[in-house]
């Protein structure tokens, strides 16, 4: 069988573990060439290892970056262009969260979630843009939560952040879709990970990772005619309150 994905060449930020991973690896394993970033040397070799033995077709690199740091994001897609040659699918992935009442979250607190989960988007989203300019077509998916449109008591900056995102990906899909470049976006419950420092693999109830990354097959799988905008994704049978 065909891989619908081969020849294409994609960028997933926090590629290193989570939801990134297991975007990645569903990429590769249709075939896409990968470039995945995170913040941590040691599990970036680890997950670079990782794909590299599952996918011996594909080509598999990444670099340690910051996505709050627009410099760094240069270095990151001019890494990309050396390795692959080119972009097609960009999946905005890293993220942070710190959970606090606002008046116990600090400036550099705020700055980080700020920075990481909304203005990393942007200088991601701003290079490949310049990128599918010259290709004539591209895909951004961005990873957001359901905390993009709920609320929640200790959520000050993981809610502005993801609120920001979900207006931010409705603006770019608006800007940019003439020009044939799709912007997607997804926002999960609870998934099973490592994010706010719990454990992962813990969970009979939470979202797998996994569950996250078919969804994003799903979305590049359909036809050039059809955008899914957006997508909302919950547990099916949380625990009761």
């Amino acid at each position: 069988m065909t891989q619908f994905l081969t020849g294409k060449r994609a960028l997933i930020t926090g590629g290193t573990k989570g939801i990134g991973l297991e975007v990645a690896r569903a990429l590769a394993a249709e075939g896409a060439d990968v470039v995945i970033c995170g913040r941590n040397a040691n599990a970036l070799r680890a997950a670079l290892d990782d794909l590299r033995s599952a996918c011996a077709h594909c080509k598999v690199s990444g670099q340690t970056a910051d996505v709050s740091n627009s410099e760094a994001v240069r270095d990151l897609f001019r890494s990309a262009d050396r390795e692959l040659g080119g972009l097609d699918i960009l999946v905005n992935n890293a993220g942070s969260g710190v959970f606090r009442p606002a008046a116990d979250i600090t400036v550099e607190e705020w700055d980080r979630v700020i920075g990481t989960n909304l203005s990393g988007v942007f200088y991601c989203s701003r290079e490949a843009l310049a990128r599918f300019k010259n290709s004539g077509r591209g895909w951004i998916i961005n990873i957001s939560s359901l905390a993009g449109r709920n609320p929640m008591a200790g959520g000050a900056a993981y809610n502005a952040s993801k609120f920001g995102l979900n207006g931010m990906s409705e603006a770019m899909m608006m800007d940019h879709r003439q020009q044939n470049v799709k912007v997607s976006y997804i926002m999960p419950g609870s998934v099973d990970t490592e994010f706010g420092g719990h454990p992962s693999g813990k969970s009979d109830w939470k979202i797998a990772p996994e569950d996250i990354a078919e969804i994003v097959l799903d979305i590049l799988r359909k036809p050039e005619r059809t955008l899914v905008s957006r997508v909302e994704v919950r547990p099916a049978k949380p625990p009761q309150k």
